[in-house]
């Protein structure tokens, strides 16, 4: 049928309902106040003689109090506010013109406040009735039998969603829920029927098909803890998004997810002083070197989002200096921005970028960054990591930039690889650079991030994707996570609070050993591991280390003003020789393709670079029995 015609009989059918009630109301008000007895004949007949009045006039409020906008099968709180208004409106109406036409000559002056009462009876409880009708049908019970773990808001409304759904696909049983005072409570009729941790025990019970975590505010701890009961079951689990990721405020079946690996190590969100953030960037040239890369590029769409002047993108791999230029056009079109396909150690290709471009704040991302394969590709290294670092950081200063930011990481802590040597040499150029610029030079160092190119986590994804084994260097190998998000928007803010010279260290929460990644990362695939996917242990690779660290014994970590970021206060690592003549030796091996003087300069700079032994497969029995020991 056509939906003009559907709405039009729906209407129809409502407001003839309420005319019905009117004369119910009117002459029941009467009945009461006789005590449900006999009522005399003259008020009967001033009843009816009365009741073409108010037929019209509550007729004609009902319909412009908008009582007919609702749907009955979505009656709720706002529609009954809209009748209690129409029956006291109306009813004060009635008063009026019946006092003006009879002075309301035998009507007792209760009946209009029993009139007033029933009529928001007999109008909200058939609407609340059809709904609860609709909201309970006999084949709910056909679908999955779903148990939600939260009866908070989040939870509400996804019950809210199944009861709603025509297709009866879910069945809510019961909710689980850790707060004293929901249990025992239901909500929308659907009980609450334990806490978390009953969860194992209630799935069996009530024969559970589908667990649903309705808690988006949950930790990453809390999150874990949630996984491992539902695991436990060996039910399907599914999750809503993160409260920073629900746009609208609201949740239904459709958003519900697999739960993902940055569910359980991801953190709290962070909390951002964006206004501080804005007024730093915005109106500014910034440039970032790396654009392409998992960091630079979610820098990229960051600092876009805080209205640069202009937007200036250097990257040396064509494809991902396309990919982001692509993104930018299609979700930035207003964003002024240039991209330049460029090598940062080409120091004339960069000197010409500044002084085309003339930055302000500059982001320098660009970094080789894969440890084993830079142990014999040092060159390559030394030249991107180092020399990029010189010519990008020496043109910020030529060029009179305000802010240079250097995105180092953990690696160059006591580093155990060329990767983190290199890095450690590009950390004490900005310190010493720092010393001699009006440009104030800071570093931000952090660990390792979900999902970047290069990760682990991409590389267990394809692994479980082609079913196993899983390749684990190390049971005991562990190290920080955080998401890239949460990595970019803490470099934004310390390159705003930064003053120049800071060695910035970044909360990175507890590290993760790689052994419970690869399991949890199996687990959320469906599959079990050590049967259906299989670990190997394959030993540490060429200059892995076991454990990484933030900063150095000797350094003090200092509080800024951002709980999530410290300042590394103290002389960590000393680089033995002077930067700037250990540099110009290390860029003149490396332009000679110098191996072995490359790596005698290094050590010279850092004479604390020496690689750990490399570690052995451990058997199998080896392996248990660290499990053991951790359990």
């Amino acid at each position: 049928m056509n939906p003009l015609l559907d709405r039009l009989r729906s209407r129809t059918a409502a407001f003839s309902h309420d005319l019905l009630m009117i004369p119910v109301a009117w002459l029941a008000a009467y009945w009461l106040r006789f005590n449900l007895g006999r009522i005399p004949p003259e008020f009967v007949d001033s009843a009816f003689n009365s009741l073409p009045w108010v037929l019209v006039i509550q007729g004609t409020v009902f319909w412009m109090f908008g009582l007919y906008r609702g749907v009955w099968r979505f009656a709720s709180l706002p529609d009954l506010v809209r009748i209690v208004k129409a029956a006291v409106a109306g009813t004060v109406l009635v008063v009026v013109t019946l006092f003006i036409l009879n002075r309301t000559e035998l009507i007792p002056r209760s009946v209009p406040v029993l009139f007033l009462g029933l009529q928001v009876i007999l109008l909200a409880g058939p609407r609340l009735l059809y709904r609860w009708m609709k909201d309970h049908r006999l084949n709910l019970s056909s679908g999955q039998r779903v148990l939600i773990v939260g009866a908070g808001r989040a939870g509400e409304m996804l019950v809210r969603d199944m009861l709603r759904d025509a297709s009866r696909s879910y069945f809510p049983v019961g909710f689980v829920d850790d707060k004293p005072r929901r249990q025992g409570g239901e909500v929308h009729g659907v009980p609450v029927i334990g806490r978390t941790a009953a969860i194992p025990e209630l799935v069996a019970r009530e024969d559970i098909d589908l667990l649903m975590l309705a808690v988006p505010s949950a930790t990453a701890k809390e999150m874990r803890r949630l996984v491992e009961l539902c695991e436990g079951t060996g039910r399907p689990f599914r999750t809503v998004p993160e409260l920073r990721n629900l746009m609208t405020g609201q949740v239904s079946i459709s958003q519900l997810r697999p739960v993902s690996i940055e569910d359980l190590l991801g953190r709290d969100p962070v909390s951002l002083d964006w206004e501080g953030i804005r007024a730093g960037l915005s109106a500014r040239a910034v440039l970032v070197t790396g654009a392409g890369g998992s960091i630079g590029s979610e820098l990229v769409r960051q600092i876009a989002a805080a209205l640069p002047s202009r937007l200036i993108l250097v990257d040396n791999g064509e494809y991902n200096l396309y990919r982001i230029e692509m993104e930018l056009v299609e979700r930035y079109p207003s964003l002024c921005f240039t991209r330049y396909l460029l090598d940062v150690a080409d120091a004339a290709g960069l000197d010409a970028v500044f002084a085309a471009e003339r930055p302000q704040i500059i982001f320098h991302a660009a970094a080789y960054k894969h440890v084993p394969m830079l142990e014999d590709q040092i060159r390559a290294a030394v030249r991107n990591n180092v020399v990029g670092t010189r010519v990008v950081a020496e043109a910020a200063s030529r060029w009179a930039c305000e802010r240079f930011v250097l995105i180092s990481t953990d690696k160059a802590v006591h580093p155990a690889n060329v990767m983190g040597a290199t890095k450690r040499v590009a950390e004490a150029i900005c310190q010493a650079l720092d010393q001699e610029s009006a440009c104030r030079y800071i570093t931000v160092r952090f660990g390792n991030v979900l999902g970047s190119a290069g990760s682990v986590v991409p590389l267990f994804s394809r692994q479980i994707e082609h079913g196993g084994p899983v390749t684990v260097t190390h049971p005991d190998i562990e190290r920080f996570f955080m998401t890239i998000p949460e990595a970019c928007q803490l470099i934004m803010q310390a390159a705003v609070i930064g003053d120049g010279g800071e060695i910035f260290v970044l909360d990175m929460g507890e590290p993760v050993k790689i052994r419970y990644l690869a399991e949890q990362m199996i687990r959320l695939s469906g599959r079990e591991p050590g049967e259906e996917i299989s670990i190997h242990y394959i030993g540490l690779r060429p200059g892995e280390k076991l454990y990484e660290e933030l900063f150095y014994d000797s350094e003090d970590l200092v509080a800024t003003r951002h709980p999530k970021i410290r300042v590394a206060k103290g002389n960590g690592g000393l680089i033995a020789a002077a930067p700037e003549q250990g540099v110009a030796a290390l860029e003149q091996a490396a332009a000679a393709d110098e191996h072995a003087a490359m790596v005698s300069i290094l050590r010279a700079m850092l004479p604390e670079w020496h690689p750990e032994p490399r570690v052995e497969t451990l058997s199998t029995e080896a392996v248990q029995d660290r499990r053991n020991a951790d359990a």
